[in-house]
């Protein structure tokens, strides 16, 4: 970049409100690490107010990706440094708790897995190299893609929702400035305005976590609206621990209200799967005969409760 480029590209960056100076704390290096500890939880306590804010756009788009991935098409997260670091981390916790196949949600962050514990250096600018990455994907009109920015400039996460609106994909931007243009370029646009942060510029404070507040509810919800859970218990888990395998009987307990012997007899009868499980408890059925009752359900327990005889 030239001098000219960076004096332009400077003079962006004072727009915005991530990027802002607080006076009021320009001498908090002096002050007692109490206070600054009491200043920190009183500026991120305000988070969830400004999330709240945004809950009707949220829920638009929660139901446009479910209604894309109940016809099989997945959810995608696309963001550099801390951004794509949460989309990745989102991704990967979607598998354990609610037995996705990895290739359902998935997290690209800008320079690759490299990138999740060292920067990349100019990774982030590359609007072809966003591209790049969902066609590695394969990238269909079924697909949800979230681009995720704080600063809602990050040309990988715009680059990538202009790429996803070209295949036809579903498109959401989640930022936190207001008038941005991931947002603009987003078919949902969520803008999540905390505010400047305690330290002037470092997005990873109050704007990461209202990011990761709102991936929470993209992944859980549409995972609720596609039967992953029976209630509010997790009954896809996959159980690949002693921990999780303790959790599943838990589950399986807290649904039918069955004793440890007939809760491990229905386990034992369905492969482990607490879904099946439960169906076989509640329902009074074979193992197989749940099974493809929740097939036909397309795998909600509700409905396939309901269904059986």
């Amino acid at each position: 970049m030239t001098t000219q480029d960076y004096a332009a590209l400077r003079a962006e960056l004072a727009t915005l409100t991530t990027e802002a100076f607080r006076p009021d704390l320009a001498e908090i290096d002096r002050l007692p690490t109490a206070e600054i500890a009491r200043i920190m939880n009183s500026e991120d306590a305000t988070v969830p107010a400004a999330v709240a804010e945004r809950l009707p756009d949220i829920a638009a788009a929660i139901d446009a990706t479910a209604a894309r991935m109940s016809q099989g098409g997945r959810l995608i997260y696309a963001g550099a440094g801390t951004a794509g670091r949460l989309g990745v981390l989102d991704a990967s916790e979607c598998p354990p708790t609610f037995n996705t196949d990895p290739s359902e949600v998935v997290g690209l962050i800008a320079g690759g897995p490299a990138a999740m514990v060292k920067a990349v250096e100019g990774a982030e600018d590359s609007r072809q190299l966003a591209a790049e990455d969902l066609d590695a994907l394969q990238l269909t009109h079924l697909d949800t893609v979230v681009g995720i920015s704080a600063s809602g400039r990050t040309p990988y996460a715009i680059g990538a929702v202009e790429h996803a609106r070209r295949v036809g994909a579903l498109t959401i931007g989640l930022s936190c400035n207001a008038g941005s243009a991931l947002a603009a370029a987003a078919e949902h646009g969520i803008e999540v305005v905390v505010g400047p942060e305690l330290l002037t510029g470092s997005t990873r404070l109050k704007s990461g976590t209202a990011q990761k507040l709102v991936l929470n509810m993209i992944s859980t919800i549409t995972m609720i609206r596609l039967g992953k859970t029976y209630g509010n218990l997790m009954v896809d888990v996959r159980a690949s621990n002693e921990k999780l395998r303790a959790r599943s009987r838990r589950i399986v307990a807290l649904a039918t209200g069955a004793d440890d012997a007939e809760i491990e007899a229905a386990l034992a009868a369905t492969d482990g799967e607490v879904k099946n499980a439960i169906l076989v408890i509640l329902g009074g059925m074979e193992g197989d005969t749940a099974a493809r009752l929740l097939d036909e359900s397309r795998g909600h327990l509700r409905a396939a409760l309901h269904a059986a005889p």
